[in-house]
């Protein structure tokens, strides 16, 4: 029988999401392989996170993802060019949810207010 080998194409795991994603715009920080690399964002549900990164980490790294009000560690689950998603070891309660959307909120309002 042949292995079959994960997808890498995040469109495909949107079908198959177990939570709905709520979008969020907040600088965030991951760290893999022993290094911390600025990311940002992007959407986060109770299971993952997309983030808008650079890297290329392969499926099945296991990362910590840091956004100053979150810590949370996460195995890459797929990634695209210039993303990633992540599938965090212990799931967000809806009250770290909220959290991050009042922060993303706040940072686009004072965003707004300096132009």
């Amino acid at each position: 029988m042949a292995s079959v080998q994960p997808s890498q194409d995040p469109v495909s795991f949107e079908d198959r999401r177990v939570y709905p994603r709520v979008p969020v715009a907040l600088p965030a920080f991951l760290q893999a392989n022993g290094e911390r690399h600025s990311v940002q964002l992007l959407d986060v549900s109770a299971g993952g996170a997309k983030l808008d990164c650079s890297l290329s980490l392969a499926t099945g790294t296991e990362v910590v993802l840091d956004c100053g009000i979150l810590g949370r560690a996460a195995v890459v689950r797929w990634h695209g060019p210039n993303v990633l998603g992540v599938n965090f070891e212990s799931e967000l309660d809806a009250r770290e949810i909220s959290s991050l959307v009042n922060r993303s909120e706040a940072l686009a309002a004072w965003r707004k207010d300096r132009e």
